[in-house]
């Protein structure tokens, strides 16, 4: 019976731990001219655009919070775009929106799910 419980409470710990990474992956954002979009990856790669310029780096994901880590960036000026998403530190879901802080945690902007 001990066994089967502590079986039971390991493979919730690990499904949490599942759904925690599969609720960041996936597509974020607008994919059109002008507008940010990211997409995050199960291990933690992402790429994305800020809507002008494109970039790409590894972050990680622990429970609640996604990390951006080193990422390179082009740097392209652009009209019209404000590049919010190059100055992005962390993240969270909050239903099927993704909120993206800034070093300090001032959230900066936020993308929705696609």
């Amino acid at each position: 019976m001990a066994l089967a419980v502590t079986a039971a409470f390991a493979l919730a710990a690990l499904s949490g731990c599942s759904s925690s990474a599969s609720s960041f992956t996936g597509s974020w954002g607008e994919a059109t001219a002008g507008q940010p979009s990211l997409t995050i990856s199960s291990d933690g790669t992402f790429s994305g655009t800020d809507g002008c310029n494109s970039m790409k780096g590894q972050g990680t994901i622990s429970g609640d919070t996604f990390t951006f880590g080193p990422f390179a960036s082009t740097l392209v000026a652009c009209e019209g775009v404000t590049p919010w998403l190059n100055l992005a530190s962390t993240a969270k879901v909050d239903a099927k929106t993704l909120a993206v802080y800034r070093t300090g945690g001032d959230r900066i902007g936020t993308l929705d799910k696609q």
